[in-house]
């Protein structure tokens, strides 16, 4: 972890995002995170959201192989995440949405 860096020192991804809005700037909003604890990396996370987090898996060219499936929260949240580079920053690129249960065939009684 890097304390007491200066805005300077995360110049990288906050370059990188100026880069995307320009070249971008149609595709879907996400929520945006620059952090000192990685201040190399710019993370894009969708909610609920995965035609948001498609359209930006393809707009950075990250194969569709390349994103990787998890399930958090017992089962209920299915997250997506890849990571690409652009403009000498890690774009972490995460989609969190509802796993939708499958229905119980005959029910309990």
């Amino acid at each position: 972890m890097s304390e007491n860096l200066t805005l300077d020192e995360v110049a990288v991804p906050l370059r990188a995002l100026r880069l995307l809005a320009t070249d971008f700037g149609h595709l879907p909003a996400p929520t945006v995170h620059v952090s000192t604890i990685y201040p190399e990396r710019l993370e894009l996370v969708f909610y609920d959201d995965l035609a948001g987090f498609e359209a930006w898996r393809e707009a950075l060219g990250i194969v569709p192989d390349a994103v990787i499936y998890r399930v958090h929260n017992d089962g209920r949240t299915g997250v997506l995440r890849a990571d690409a580079d652009h403009a000498g920053a890690t774009v972490l690129l995460t989609a969190y949405a509802d796993v939708v249960a499958p229905v119980p065939v005959g029910g309990a009684a």
